[in-house]
């Protein structure tokens, strides 16, 4: 998922976006209220984009684990985030089976589901496209007929210097001019 400019800030109930920096605070826009306000430097502000889930493996970022949610879920909602812990752990389980069971808590559970919810009702989930292999493009007309005409000129130099191998005309040094002394 795309998580660019989307925040989260200690303290304030839902997510957030980036609007623009100013002097001593950023100025952001809450999701769903559509609120503009300033986050100074003394609040914790986290992008989506940086956060990522533990596993036993590596570490997976936030947007790669809403892409797993967004295809268990067909594209639909994910589980209640104010659901039994139970239910939680079993859920992310289903989801991402090697996320790290002793450093991942129930807290950090109902976050990301809270935070899927939102994204998910605002229509604000866009897959991450795989890059694909640039095709050649087609050239214009201007561009071949330049490569042809670059390629007569080095055709014409060739035949120059093969013609002029073995045959070179004797350099000549400059003269040096003479010093006239006066009396």
């Amino acid at each position: 998922m795309v998580l660019k400019d989307i925040m989260s800030i200690s303290g304030e109930p839902g997510l957030f976006k980036f609007i623009a920096q100013g002097k001593n605070a950023i100025i952001v826009e809450h999701l769903e209220t559509k609120k503009r306000s300033s986050a100074f430097g003394s609040a914790k502000v986290s992008s989506l984009e940086e956060i990522s889930v533990f596993t036993e493996k590596e570490d997976m970022p936030l947007g790669k684990v809403f892409d797993l949610i967004f295809e268990k879920e067909k594209e639909g909602p994910a589980l209640d985030y104010k659901s039994d812990p139970g239910k939680l752990k079993a859920y992310l389980n289903e989801v991402l089976p090697e996320y790290d069971k002793e450093k991942v808590y129930v807290s950090d559970i109902k976050k990301i589901l809270q935070w899927y919810n939102i994204l998910h009702a605002l229509k604000m989930l866009v897959r991450d496209e795989p890059e694909k292999p640039a095709e050649p493009e087609e050239k214009s007309k201007t561009e071949v007929k330049k490569e042809a005409a670059s390629e007569k000129k080095s055709e014409v130099k060739k035949e120059k210097t093969a013609a002029g191998k073995g045959v070179s005309a004797p350099k000549k040094k400059p003269a040096k001019p003479k010093d006239k002394k006066e009396s």
